[in-house]
């Protein structure tokens, strides 16, 4: 009898134990093997992508403070039936679920403050591409860590695919856009939204037809001068002059660059979110030692040191300029109210916890057809070490993906095409 009763109290434990996966025995498990991104990480060895492997002994780990996040991006709009979380020891006990349809406007479909930690699954509704996990308090002195974060339901897109390397491909993590001047405004959409002729003049790239009032789904809307056409973001920094004449760049160059962290967190990098804006260098500045970004340099010519200030290049050569933005994200804001906080620039090869998430670094590249003395020349914000640029990102969604995929990820320089 006493044998008998042991089988019958193990069947069912084994019952109650396939109880969990049983709750979603009619969805789909849609969220392993895609892009996560989190709040923190404890360190390199804890990405969030180990919430999503598949493997319940890898495992995300955040930095040691309250709130924190971790989402999972769907790759498509899915509906959301239930989620599973496999807590490691450290989980907390005041959490929610949300989702969203674009990565900013979240709406939450469950939340506690009696969290319990172990292996739970959460059976609610909802829909979006994004599915976020976030902790306000914890329950150990330790951060929140995951051993997996699934989401069950239907639609979302398949997982990406690993590209392959092509046989004599430059390992250079970069893809580009071309985009020649298209026309000037003393607008500024990003400083001065709404506000014509609120700004110094500005020249445009990109799209034909940014001004003040310009919005995402106009950019989406309108023609692009760049190559590729597709690219339909809109680029501008503070017009050249010559002698008080307005003169353009023969073209602006702006390169999609994998640099300044390491390759694991370069094989990271996620696409800009649409609409991201970002602002870099110092219209402000009133030194060259308050704009360290902005370099002026003479094309052909590296025997003329690059400075925060205009040179003088010699005869037949051309003035250029570059600008490097940066290119860690907090993972949550499009903007800031000073257009730069919710980005940040690496440290120590790495992106800091704040700014958690790797994006791909914007370089852009001016060259104008002028030489010789620059005691003439002048930006419409003021000397050349008040360089600046603007981004406005409207690139197709899965446009920006592919070459992210194809082309940063696996470093492998790509042309305007996205391709090797």
């Amino acid at each position: 009898m006493r044998k008998l009763n042991l089988l019958a109290a193990a069947a069912l434990a084994a019952a109650a134990f396939l109880v969990i996966p049983a709750a979603n025995a009619a969805d789909t498990l849609i969220s392993q093997g895609k892009t996560a991104t989190a709040s923190s990480s404890e360190s390199v060895g804890f990405p969030a992508s180990n919430a999503v492997d598949g493997n319940f002994g890898t495992r995300w780990s955040s930095a040691f403070s309250d709130p924190q996040w971790l989402q999972v991006d769907l790759g498509a709009t899915a509906t959301v039936s239930s989620v599973l979380i496999d807590w490691e020891s450290a989980y907390a006990r005041s959490f929610s679920v949300k989702t969203s349809a674009n990565g900013s406007a979240w709406t939450t479909i469950y939340s506690t403050t009696a969290g319990a930690g172990g292996r739970q699954t959460i059976t609610a509704g909802g829909s979006g591409r994004y599915v976020r996990l976030e902790t306000t308090v914890r329950a150990t002195q330790w951060g929140v860590s995951l051993n997996e974060f699934q989401v069950f339901g239907s639609g979302g897109s398949a997982p990406p695919t690993t590209p392959t390397i092509p046989p004599g491909a430059v390992r250079v993590a970069e893809f580009l856009a071309d985009c020649p001047a298209s026309h000037r405004l003393p607008d500024d959409p990003i400083i001065f939204p709404n506000l014509p002729g609120a700004s110094h003049m500005h020249s445009f790239f990109g799209s034909e037809t940014t001004k003040a009032s310009t919005t995402v789904t106009d950019l989406l809307n309108a023609n692009s001068n760049c190559n590729p056409s597709i690219d339909k973001s809109a680029y501008w920094i503070p017009t050249f002059y010559n002698n008080n004449v307005p003169v353009e760049p023969t073209t602006g160059v702006f390169y999609y660059l994998g640099e300044g962290v390491s390759d694991a967190l370069i094989a990271q990098t996620q696409p800009f979110p649409l609409g991201l804006r970002i602002v870099a260098g110092n219209a402000k500045a009133t030194g060259p030692g308050d704009n360290t970004i902005a370099r002026w340099s003479c094309l052909g010519h590296g025997e003329v040191n690059p400075s925060s200030d205009f040179v003088t290049c010699p005869a037949g050569s051309m003035l250029e300029s570059y600008l490097d933005f940066p290119h860690c994200w907090d993972g949550v804001n499009l903007d800031s109210a000073d257009h730069k906080s919710h980005m940040a620039y690496p440290v120590g090869n790495a992106c800091p916890a704040s700014h958690p998430v790797v994006v791909p670094k914007l370089r852009q590249v001016m060259r104008y057809p002028v030489n010789g003395s620059p005691a003439n020349f002048r930006l419409a914000s003021g000397a050349g070490f008040t360089m600046h640029g603007d981004f406005f990102n409207a690139w197709p969604v899965d446009e920006m993906a592919r070459r992210v995929t194809n082309c940063i990820r696996i470093i492998v320089k790509c042309g305007a095409d996205g391709r090797p």
